[in-house]
């Protein structure tokens, strides 16, 4: 007789699934180094305009005493009202860097001859209670403009200037006063504080607090440990550009962020972060150093990992049928790897120090080797931050005095799989054995990883009852099929929006002698204090 199971009722059959964003877990050490290095800025803080639209929004709110509730409808129709007035000043199309938050909730509220529905605009431009303030809370508190709390936003420890809340002023009194729509004349009125409008006083406020100066005069004991963090690390990348920025823009019209890549150019490989006056004097730099050789570290697992599940079918895909066992998906990695062993390998691959002890440009040059297949060569840029962790464990280089904090910033603060000191212990055990035997255990550990930190991140969906399983990865009956596609990106280290955050600012501009590569401006050199 058979028996059938029903139930149990509270509960749907079978697991939930969710898409994780990082299921190697690497990019942890880079994170917590980048919120150190770089307080006050977000990797989704686009625009230094939002960062006075809510300090002139916590000065309205402070004057009207408002509540919390009262404080959120305040911001709400202020930022759909900017958004409105962008749009509106823009008939043939928003330019291109000046897109506002919440382009495409307002736009199906505005019209040319009735103006704004701003009652729909401030319902449906942004699903989050308090809008965009999310993505600059956290840096706009740091930086010092704005306060948090009970009720609501109030102006931080850095008051907003008369003239930045003048700029503001017809479109906040426009926010609140509670009015369902906003007429045309109206929301021109407005414009004046909308994206790419120059206001002098903004631009000397912000870039005051971004650089910790007063009437351009740096005095540490007048400013917070993060504002003086943040102002190292704008002269670090002030000092990269004026040295290496015409160099990297050649290479940013190839893709890259001349930015970035100014900086890595400076600080991540050779001598000049020790030689150069102004680079060895900032501390900062030295981490900087490390921060970078462990980010080529983590962008090598990632593109490694997003080409294994590449090779997976997807269970309800065309490829479903293409299904993987943990072998096929070793001979995979295998097969891209050459015959020798893998000490013959690193001998090819030459030093990643010179005699001083400064780091040669090994991963950026596997990076533009494309002789080599792709997955190989991101194994290859794991070995060498093998070399590395294994050097830095031996001993501090005597001749490099910055090697101890490059060492802390590159190693991190806590042993973890698959970091540097991971990969040099495999280079240890499998120095004298073929380099598929090697290729065969990063598999493994790879597959092993995600799977500890899917069970890490399993959690209980009360709307199902059912538990949820983050991993795009799955196994039945020993074979594997994925959910989706991995990300093979780089993890962003807040780089490219310091910059662009500091050029709105009038800190960098484009040099026309260098055929528009980036530069510090005279204001940049001189508030920075990075003229040699």
């Amino acid at each position: 007789m058979g028996v059938r199971t029903v139930g149990p009722a509270w509960a749907e059959e079978g697991l939930g699934h969710g898409s994780p964003k990082f299921p190697l877990s690497v990019e942890g050490p880079v994170w917590r180094l980048v919120d150190r290095l770089v307080p006050g800025v977000s990797s989704v803080t686009k625009y230094a305009r939002y960062y006075t639209l809510y300090a002139a929004v916590a000065a309205e709110a402070e004057r009207r005493s408002l509540g919390t509730e009262e404080c959120r409808t305040l911001l709400r129709r202020a930022e759909a009202l900017l958004a409105a007035a962008q749009i509106a000043r823009s008939p043939g199309g928003v330019p291109a860097g000046l897109f506002p938050h919440g382009h495409d909730g307002v736009q199906p509220a505005l019209s040319a001859d009735d103006g704004l529905d701003l009652e729909r605009a401030a319902r449906d431009y942004s699903p989050r209670a308090w809008g965009f303030w999310s993505q600059y809370a956290a840096p706009a508190q740091i930086l010092g403009t704005v306060t948090a709390g009970r009720d609501g936003l109030r102006p931080g420890r850095h008051a907003c200037p008369a003239e930045v809340r003048a700029l503001f002023a017809p479109l906040l009194a426009l926010a609140a006063s509670g009015r369902p729509a906003a007429r045309p004349a109206e929301l021109a009125g407005a414009g004046a504080a909308a994206l790419g409008e120059p206001c002098e006083a903004e631009r000397e406020w912000l870039a005051a607090l971004l650089t910790a100066t007063s009437g351009g005069t740096h005095r540490p004991d007048a400013w917070k440990a993060t504002d003086r963090t943040r102002r190292a690390t704008l002269r670090v990348l002030a000092r990269s550009v004026a040295l290496r920025g015409a160099d990297a823009y050649t290479a940013g019209l190839r893709g890259g962020d001349p930015y970035t890549d100014a900086l890595r150019e400076a600080v991540a490989f050779g001598p000049l972060l020790a030689e150069d006056p102004v680079l060895s004097a900032i501390p900062e730099a030295a981490r900087w150093r490390g921060l970078l050789l462990r980010h080529y570290s983590v962008s090598a697992w990632r593109r490694l990992w997003a080409g294994l599940v590449a090779e997976v079918g997807a269970d309800d895909g065309p490829d479903g049928g293409r299904d993987r066992s943990a072998a096929d998906l070793r001979a995979w990695l295998c097969d891209q790897v050459p015959d020798g062993t893998v000490d013959r390998e690193l001998a090819a691959l030459g030093p990643v120090h010179d005699r001083s002890g400064h780091p040669l440009p090994v991963e950026r040059d596997l990076m533009a080797d494309r002789d080599r297949p792709a997955p190989w060569r991101d194994v290859l840029v794991l070995l060498a931050g093998g070399l590395r962790a294994h050097r830095a464990e031996e001993d501090a280089h005597p001749a490099d005095p910055l090697s101890a904090d490059v060492r802390r910033a590159f190693l991190g603060d806590r042993r973890e799989f698959l970091d540097p000191r991971w990969t040099a212990g495999l280079l240890r055990e499998y120095g004298n054995r073929p380099a598929r035997d090697l290729a065969s255990r990063l598999v493994d550990d790879m597959l092993a990883q995600s799977r500890r930190v899917a069970l890490r991140k399993i959690r209980h969906d009360p709307r199902t009852g059912r538990h949820r399983v983050f991993s795009r990865l799955h196994m039945r009956n020993d074979r594997y099929f994925r959910l989706g596609e991995e990300s093979s990106a780089e993890i962003g280290i807040r780089v490219h929006q310091l910059a662009s955050v500091a050029r709105q600012l009038g800190l960098f501009a484009a040099d026309d002698t260098r055929g528009g590569a980036p530069t510090p401006t005279d204001h940049a050199r001189t508030s920075l204090d990075v003229m040699s």
